[in-house]
């Protein structure tokens, strides 16, 4: 029974799709016919048009997988156990001390490189 609504909806969101497009190209048309006023107004009209859009793309069944997977985004970021300031900096300073150590090497072969083919060339 599920299958079939999911499927019922689905044929809808073709047309959703083309209205969420259509909603987007008035946006951008109308704010370049109207470009002889004032900007507010046409950033206004294109925030409202995408929000519409938006809201009609949430109805999709793409749009609701879409926000579902926000969702739990969200909850797997909030379990993320995040370094503490003194972690932070301690990891910062190694990586710095490292990136400095091996451009230090490259030179010291690059110098050495350059005086052994300033020695076989003449």
């Amino acid at each position: 029974m599920k299958h079939n609504a999911e499927v019922q909806e689905s044929r809808h969101d073709g047309l959703r799709w083309a209205v969420v497009v259509t909603l987007l190209v008035l946006a951008v048309v109308g704010n370049t016919y109207f470009a002889d006023q004032a900007l507010l107004y046409r950033v206004l009209g294109v925030v409202a048009l995408s929000a519409l859009a938006a809201v009609v793309a949430f109805t999709t069944t793409k749009g609701r997988e879409l926000a579902e997977l926000a969702r739990a985004a969200k909850k797997e970021i909030q379990r993320v156990v995040w370094p503490t300031r003194p972690e932070t900096i301690q990891t910062t300073v190694i990586v710095l001390v490292a990136v400095l150590v091996v451009g230090l090497m490259l030179w010291l072969i690059d110098t050495l490189l350059g005086w052994a083919m300033s020695g076989v060339i003449g």
